[in-house]
């Protein structure tokens, strides 16, 4: 599903260059749930955009269901992002005007759907989180707990045969995060292929599979014991 070979990424910082990423190999198989941990300036956030289309690496191949798309323009990672991706943030990013149903409506208006479709799935994914009775909730009249489903049903919504969850539960307190965990285990076990980024160990161990990432590189590439 995911193929990436000797990935680098350098950022310009004015007259000094910064190498992010220093060649990272990783091969993700289809339903397979990835944890990727590191400290803070490990390079796991760069390494997340890349996975996720929202940056380009520097140098080396990446393949995503078997297409090579490291050399991709905007406009072809944009439809990616769209058709094969449910983001999850560690912010939300849930629009505060806007209900809960029309958060998730959202990006299924984008890709152009209809709007009797984007009603359905929004409204079965919100079904799927346990917050059909909050579609005409706001943001601001939900718990972060809430609002995080709200975001994991919006990425949903577009049946995205790929996952990528950046911190999902580092504005929760605890319960609200093992309710989170609990969800996206749920989407694990039916087949979904998850990525995960984190800096808790204990949430890096949910996932069948850990890569331990710093200073740009893969130093350690664990499977969790089933």
């Amino acid at each position: 599903m995911i193929k990436l070979i000797d990935i680098t990424k350098t950022y310009d910082m004015g007259t000094v260059q910064v190498q992010v990423l220093r060649g990272i190999t990783l091969h993700v198989k289809e339903g397979e749930f990835l944890s990727i941990i590191g400290p803070s300036g490990s390079g796991k956030s760069t390494l997340m955009n890349i996975i996720g289309c929202l940056d380009i690496p520097t140098s080396g191949e990446f393949y995503l269901d078997g297409r090579e798309i490291s050399t991709y323009n905007e406009k072809q990672l944009s439809k990616i992002r769209n058709q094969k991706i449910g983001f999850i943030f560690q912010k939300f990013n849930l629009l505060p005007k806007l209900t809960t149903l029309e958060n998730v409506e959202l990006p299924l208006i984008y890709r152009g759907m209809n709007s009797k479709e984007t009603k359905i799935r929004s409204i079965s994914a919100l079904e799927k989180v346990g917050l059909s009775d909050r579609m005409n909730h706001k943001p601001a009249e939900l718990s972060g707990g809430q609002q995080q489903r709200v975001a994991i049903a919006r990425a949903l919504a577009g049946e995205p045969p790929i996952l990528l969850a950046d911190e999902p539960t580092g504005n929760l307190d605890s319960n609200s995060g093992a309710e989170v965990m609990n969800l996206i285990l749920n989407l694990s076990s039916e087949g979904k292929t998850i990525v995960l980024i984190t800096h808790d160990a204990e949430i890096a161990k949910k996932a069948r599979r850990t890569i331990t990432i710093k200073d740009g590189l893969i130093l350690d590439n664990s499977v969790q014991p089933a």
